[in-house]
């Protein structure tokens, strides 16, 4: 009943057909987003006429072809008309036993029988900013009111990727090494030649001291990174730029803050007053990926 297809092998105007109309629609799972994100490596398994899908990504160390999330993908997982905890498992077992994983992060809608480890991402749902913005916490509210000499002589501006190309890199944080940073910086050049992405800068006296990339489609804004300059961050520019954002398009798009395990990007997230969104992921160590190999061949 499921099948294991190819890239070339996918039927995609099918596989996008399945993904609009399920119930789990996640933007990370999307043809554009996945070929830009993991350079076109990846297939699927697909369940029946494309009744379900679930999209697996990949890369390759020394011949071996390993299945990891790749950079700011977030969630993938089994994507449905409704979500079927029976079909899930069946999806799971499917992988586990013709995969060898390293990192895979399912989609917040899926349930399992199955014990699987969690990590947590943060949502707005579409709603009158108006209402949205009154939930945000009160140091949100405080940080969001700029003082008159500061207001004057600051500008929030949309500018293209090759404009805050220089910015961006030198304030990235995150990337493990020269070569990772680049890969990064890629993946935002090209969501930005696509016309998905949006980089919003705040302006201090004349001066690009905070940066967001958002990536935007028909029903979500996605803030895939945050971009500032230490020594001005009581400004508070990106609290300003998120919520500019948010005002923008939070009455017929989610906003997806993307989640975060580490403790202060977390309560930073939590200030604007998301609802959490666990998913579940399935993590093996290189030892573990190395064991598997051998007992999948």
């Amino acid at each position: 009943m499921i099948k294991r297809l190819k890239y070339h092998e996918i039927d995609f105007e099918k596989y996008t057909k399945c993904l609009e109309n399920s119930e789990q629609r996640k933007y990370s799972a999307s043809k554009l987003f996945l070929d830009i994100t993991s350079k076109r490596k990846w297939e699927i398994l697909v369940f029946k006429d494309y009744e379900a899908v679930m999209p697996v990504p990949f890369i390759k160390k020394f011949g071996i072809k390993i299945v990891i999330n790749p950079k700011l993908c977030q969630q993938l997982g089994v994507f449905s008309e409704k979500d079927d905890i029976e079909l899930n498992e069946l999806f799971l077992n499917y992988f586990k036993k013709n995969y060898n994983i390293w990192y895979y992060a399912f989609n917040d809608k899926n349930t399992f029988n199955s014990s699987l480890k969690k990590r947590k991402n943060f949502l707005i749902f579409p709603e009158a900013y108006e209402t949205v913005r009154k939930r945000y916490s009160p140091k949100r509210k405080r940080k969001l009111r700029l003082d008159e000499e500061i207001l004057a002589v600051s500008e929030i501006r949309e500018i293209k990727m090759d404009e805050a190309y220089a910015f961006i890199s030198k304030n990235m944080i995150g990337a493990k090494n020269k070569n990772d940073k680049q890969e990064f910086l890629k993946i935002f050049q090209d969501f930005d030649d696509s016309g998905s992405l949006s980089i919003s800068v705040f302006l201090y006296k004349n001066r690009i001291i905070n940066a967001i990339a958002v990536f935007h489609d028909e029903k979500t804004s996605v803030l895939l990174g945050t971009f500032n300059e230490k020594e001005f961050v009581k400004l508070a520019g990106s609290s300003v730029l998120i919520d500019s954002v948010i005002k923008k398009n939070i009455a017929n798009k989610f906003f997806d803050f993307e989640g975060s395990e580490v403790p202060a990007i977390e309560e930073f997230f939590r200030g604007f007053r998301p609802e959490l969104k666990p998913y579940c992921v399935i993590e093996n160590s290189k030892k573990e990926i190395v064991k598997n190999f051998f007992n999948l061949a």
